[in-house]
């Protein structure tokens, strides 16, 4: 169903103004075409919504093959490169139908968390041995289909990766499985991706990543910039400190510096982490508009630090939000170690308001990954809702903004994307969210 009426006790209705009482809201083709507040008594035929009623969430930065490593790389205490060989091992063992279950599930396990955008950073391209698959995008079609069986969008943000360093060595191992063999190869690629996605429109698009400044030769990054104009652009960015120690060596530049002289920076551009910025880096950044995705949850797993966040945002980036190594399916979390990080930095308190936490999570993730109609609750909008139970021992007591702070995607109840329903009652309407998650992590280990 795409049309219909929905009752919402509390619901969030602009992203700077406080959450609002009895509000009827009306879908026709799959848009919010009516909004009305204070309704006393609702229309019979209307879905009632207990608790709160929030836009859709975008998760801006994701790889769902990463799923499969959760809890399964804290066994000894490792680094950053440590867990990206147990990455890498995961890496090498994942085919087309392998990775369509692991997907369909992790999508679903996002929808249970009200996500109802995914941004897909999709770098593991061919077969084990590097070679392309006959049809050489199989294994990004396969994660449009898993979004499609798990009833959310995807911006499939389909990576360039030439190298693996800054000084330009080749690829080796499972990393030839992400490698095109030139730029051409991968605008080729990207090109048949936008044809065979042509019938997907309204809940696909194509979108362009470049891997990182370790794995793009610094002299095509103008041609790369030029050639994926138009498109949401997302790239890795000064995640580890020795990632920016090499490009300064190779390239007298910070990986910014870089990416701006090459063009790169932008408003249709995302930066991922952005965890250890010069003040030049941050202005940069900022004065182009260029958007910046944190992931706490990952960035705290892995140790990476804690990221600049109300520096970028008061430079002029958008901020939004993603679960990028799967640690933690769970905006609202990654919401709260937002604003606990730049605590846990300062040693001061209140550094983004619940509305900007909101935002980060709604409608400037969605608008990062090309969504420029999804993540407010108004008429003309898609018709994306995500209810959270305010009568949960983690919500109970709290008014409406401490309600939102205070969630977990455990009390996500009613999902509405486009006007259909992914989620009733807390539970996937078409998935067994555990039971898939299960058979599918286990057939690759």
């Amino acid at each position: 169903m795409s049309d219909g009426l929905w009752f919402a006790d509390w619901a969030w209705l602009g992203s700077d103004q406080a959450p609002t009482e009895r509000v009827l809201i009306e879908v026709i083709d799959s848009r919010f075409s009516a909004i009305t507040v204070g309704v006393a008594t609702p229309p019979p035929d209307a879905v009632r919504l207990p608790g709160l009623t929030l836009p859709g969430l975008a998760n801006a930065h994701s790889h769902a093959f990463h799923r499969a490593l959760r809890g399964r790389t804290t066994d000894d205490r490792g680094s950053f490169w440590t867990w990206r060989e147990r990455m890498y091992e995961l890496a090498g063992r994942i085919d087309p139908d392998r990775y369509l279950a692991l997907a369909r599930a992790t999508y679903a396990e996002m929808a249970l968390a009200g996500i109802t955008t995914v941004g897909e950073f999709h770098y593991l391209h061919h077969d084990v041995d590097g070679e392309p698959y006959v049809d050489p995008n199989v294994m990004g079609t396969v994660l449009i289909e898993a979004a499609a069986q798990a009833g959310i969008r995807i911006t499939l943000l389909d990576a360039l990766y030439l190298t693996s360093t800054v000084d330009g060595d080749p690829l080796d191992g499972v990393q030839r499985r992400f490698g095109d063999q030139d730029l051409d190869a991968y605008l080729d690629r990207l090109e048949r991706l936008d044809a065979a996605s042509t019938d997907n429109a309204d809940t696909v698009r194509i979108g362009a990543a470049l891997h990182s400044v370790r794995a793009v030769p610094a002299e095509l990054l103008p041609e790369f910039a030029e050639r994926t104009a138009g498109r949401p652009l997302h790239f890795h960015l000064s995640e580890q400190r020795a990632e920016n120690e090499a490009c300064l060596a190779a390239h007298g530049r910070t990986p910014t510096e870089l990416l701006s002289d090459s063009g790169v920076l932008g408003a249709r551009s995302t930066a991922i982490h952005a965890t250890h910025l010069t003040d030049l880096d941050r202005t940069l950044l900022g004065d182009t508009g260029t958007g910046v995705c944190f992931c706490p949850t990952t960035e705290r797993d892995l140790a990476d630090g804690i990221g600049p966040a109300r520096a970028l945002a008061d430079a002029g980036s958008p901020l939004s939000l993603g679960s990028d190594s799967q640690t933690v399916i769970d905006l609202f979390e990654e919401a709260r170690a937002l604003e606990a990080g730049e605590r846990l930095r300062t040693e001061r308190r209140g550094h983004f308001t619940p509305a900007e936490l909101i935002r980060a999570a709604s409608v400037a993730g969605h608008t990062a990954l090309g969504w420029t109609d999804v993540g407010r609750i108004a008429a003309g909008e898609r018709a994306d809702l995500v209810t959270i139970n305010t009568d949960s021992p983690r919500t109970a007591g709290a008014p409406p903004v401490g309600a939102a702070l205070a969630a977990s995607a455990a009390d996500v109840t009613n999902v509405v994307v486009d006007g259909r329903v992914s989620v009733r009652d807390g539970h996937h309407v078409r998935i067994d969210v555990p039971a898939a998650l299960a058979e599918a992590v286990h057939s690759l280990w």
